[in-house]
C-alpha cells in the first residue's frame, strides 16, 4: 500500500490559487489515490493539531465540520466547505494500534483544520474527483521529539496493509515570519533551498539510516530558520516511520520564498 507526505499545510491562498504549481501537484496525488490506489480510509497527520506531550488525540466524529484556523484572509475563505466523512472504526483501529505500541491515545470530536482540507480540497475536488471514503485526522504530540513522532508512525504502519492511505500533512520549509522578505520575488531564501537539499538527502536515506539522519536535521544551522517551530516538519517524521523499511523517493519540490512545497511518497502506488 501507499503512503504519501504531501508537502505542504496548504496555505489557504492555494484553494484560489489554481495557477500555483502545488496545485496541480496536490490534483495528481489526489488523482493517483482515487483511481489507482482506491483505499477504503485515508488516516491523515496534520501539523496543525497537538495533543498532549505525551497523548495522541484521534478524531472518532463521523461528521466533521471545517476549522478555519487561520487569519487575516478575505471573508469568503471562511465559508469554504469540503464534503467529508469521518469513521468511529477506523479511529477505533487507530487507537488500538497505538495502545499496541504504549502510545496513550483520547477519542474526541473535532473538525478538520486547515491543514488538512485546504490540501484535500485541491487534491480531491469534490466536483472533479471526490474522496467517497473516511477521513480520520490525528494529531502530533505537543513537543518537537523527532524519535516520539517517528515511533508514532511506526505504530500505525499496519493500517497500509489494510488498504488504508496514511499521509502526512505539513511543509518542508515554513517561515511565516520572513514572508515579507520574500514579497514581490519567487526566488527561496537560501536557508529554503539549503534545508530542502539536506531534507531530501536524509527522508530518501536507506531505511536503516534514515531515522537518525532526519532527526540530525533539527541540529542544521538554517533549522530554526527554515522552521522557527518544528510543527511543520514533524509530519514526515511521521511519514518515515509508517514507512518501515520502504524508501521515501521525493517526487517534487519548489523552494519558494520562506517555504518550501516538497513532496514526498513511501512505496509504490
Amino acid at each position: 500500500m501507499e503512503e504519501r507526505l504531501t508537502g505542504g499545510a496548504c496555505q489557504p491562498n492555494i484553494v484560489y490559487d489554481t495557477d500555483h504549481p502545488v496545485y496541480a501537484r496536490l490534483q495528481g496525488i489526489g488523482k493517483e489515490i482515487t483511481t489507482k490506489v482506491q483505499p477504503k480510509a485515508v488516516v491523515v497527520f496534520s501539523a496543525h493539531w497537538q495533543g498532549g506531550e505525551d497523548k495522541i488525540l484521534v478524531n472518532e466524529a463521523v461528521k466533521t465540520d471545517l476549522i478555519y484556523d487561520f487569519f487575516g484572509f478575505p471573508k469568503h475563505y471562511y465559508k469554504e466547505i469540503f464534503p467529508n466523512v469521518g469513521s468511529k472504526d477506523v479511529a477505533d483501529r487507530v487507537r488500538t494500534l497505538l495502545k499496541s505500541a504504549g502510545i496513550e491515545s483520547q477519542g474526541v470530536k473535532r473538525g478538520l483544520d486547515h491543514g488538512v482540507w485546504c490540501c484535500f480540497k485541491c487534491a480531491f475536488h469534490p466536483d472533479e474527483n471526490p474522496l467517497d471514503v473516511p477521513i480520520v485526522e490525528v494529531s502530533l504530540y505537543n513537543n518537537e521529539d523527532t524519535d516520539q513522532h517517528y515511533r508514532l508512525g511506526e505504530a500505525v504502519a499496519t493500517l497500509r496493509e489494510e488498504n488504508v492511505v496514511v499521509v502526512v500533512s505539513g511543509m518542508a520549509v515554513h517561515n511565516l515570519r520572513d514572508l515579507r522578505f520574500a514579497m514581490g520575488t519567487s526566488d527561496p531564501l537560501p536557508y529554503a533551498k539549503s534545508f530542502d537539499d539536506a531534507l531530501k538527502i536524509a527522508v530518501t536515506a536507506d531505511p536503516g539510516d534514515r531515522q537518525k539522519k532526519m532527526a540530525a536535521l533539527l541540529n542544521r544551522p538554517d533549522a530554526r530558520q527554515a522552521h522557527p517551530q518544528f510543527d511543520h516538519l514533524l509530519p514526515i517524521f511521521v511519514g518515515a516511520g509508517a514507512a518501515g523499511r520502504d524508501k521515501g523517493k521525493q517526487l517534487w519540490t519548489l523552494p519558494q520564498g520562506s517555504m518550501s512545497w516538497a513532496q514526498y511518497r513511501f512505496g509504490q502506488v
